[in-house]
């Protein structure tokens, strides 16, 4: 997007409609394999799900031959959203509250393809709620495995399956495997304070392989590397919601380490992309790396540049400060480096992210500045 198109981005309704338009511009091949069809994203109230549910119902609005329906199955552990309450209404959109650790509702019906995104991401809170985050990510995926097998054999196969994994599952790499490629098995602590995340995702894609290669299932996985932008709610506790809280309240940027870790983020419309591409058109049994893969940058320089965007936005004046956590394991298996290797989603599905970091954390940015305000379940 050139300067003058970025510009014209002065509200968060600005940024969404930006990004929508841009989600199914890049998935003008792909899309049309959901027209028509239901579509079951559990997790559908998290911060994935912001832009999961709305591209298919913006995709319906401007460039379907039938209508998706979507079905969102959350138990709100987090409270229900605001963007979600205010697509009541739509005749495409039928919302549930349901705990995927629960038998399925017997209302399900026929689904055509199944976004399983129920899962805690944030390390404050699946810390917090360390066996629903397992339960979830192993007893619910098992029983929507379960539901699409049963549907094979009754004549009535789904499209397509997507769990959604993690980086996580890396843990922290060893120098010689950054940038990391699908084929490295992992350093990871299985008894730590991130295990529970950590370890019931490496768990689900053994069950989410092997129900595909038992049973011949279009399950799909994908490993998301630092996502960020808007759905990400400012009371989410991960690093950028934190800085721009502190930004837009004028405060100084409080870092609890010293800025050392360096990651490599990618701004959610392209996020999503890549994982609609790797439910439509991926390859059964295969994890693909969902990201970007430059620039990697330090913890430090992801706050100096909220910082300067601050100051040109907002006229921010405020500075970066070094301290320390009262939580003795708030560092405790942090990754010292992330990076992807994304020439696997590239060869298979044809996926490039376009949105850079500047670009990315400027729309982030103007988002937050319209959604000052989350319910902190």
């Amino acid at each position: 997007m050139d300067r003058n198109e970025m510009d014209t981005m002065h509200t968060a309704n600005d940024v969404v409609q930006a990004d929508l338009e841009y989600i199914c511009d890049k998935l003008a091949q792909e899309f049309p394999k959901l027209d028509g069809k239901r579509l079951l994203i559990t997790g559908g109230a998290g911060f994935l799900g912001y832009y999961l549910v709305q591209a298919a119902l913006h995709w319906n609005q401007t460039r379907a031959s039938k209508p998706v329906q979507v079905l969102v199955y959350d138990n709100f552990i987090r409270g229900v959203p605001e963007w979600l309450t205010a697509l009541e209404g739509d005749a495409n959109l039928t919302v549930q509250k349901y705990d995927v650790i629960e038998p399925l509702p017997y209302d399900l019906g026929d689904v055509d393809w199944i976004i399983h995104a129920a899962s805690i991401a944030s390390p404050m809170f699946y810390r917090k709620f360390p066996i629903e985050t397992m339960d979830a990510n192993v007893n619910g995926l098992r029983q929507l495995l379960d539901y699409t097998h049963a549907q094979g054999k009754a004549g009535k196969p789904l499209g397509g399956f997507l769990y959604y994994s993690t980086s996580e599952i890396y843990g922290d790499p060893t120098g010689d495997n950054i940038p990391t490629p699908e084929t490295y098995r992992g350093n990871v602590s299985c008894t730590g304070p991130r295990a529970c995340y950590d370890e019931s995702k490496r768990y689900g894609e053994t069950l989410c392989v092997n129900f595909a290669q038992q049973y011949d299932l279009p399950v799909r996985i994908a490993r998301p590397f630092n996502n960020y932008g808007p759905g990400l709610k400012i009371s989410d506790r991960r690093v950028l919601p934190d800085f721009v809280r502190n930004v837009l309240n004028n405060e100084d940027i409080v870092m609890l380490s010293d800025g050392a870790p360096t990651r490599t983020f990618c701004y959610i419309a392209d996020a999503i992309v890549g994982y609609y591409k790797i439910l439509l058109v991926g390859q059964n049994g295969e994890s693909y790396n969902i990201g970007i893969d430059t620039p990697e940058i330090s913890m430090r320089e992801l706050a100096e540049r909220v910082i300067a965007l601050g100051e040109t936005l907002w006229g921010y004046n405020g500075k970066l400060v070094l301290g320390e956590s009262d939580d003795k394991d708030y560092l405790t298996d942090n990754p010292n480096r992330r990076c992807p290797i994304i020439d696997k989603a590239r060869e298979h599905l044809n996926y490039e992210p376009g949105i850079g970091i500047d670009d990315g954390l400027q729309r982030a940015l103007v988002w937050y500045s319209g959604n000052r305000e989350a319910e902190d379940a």
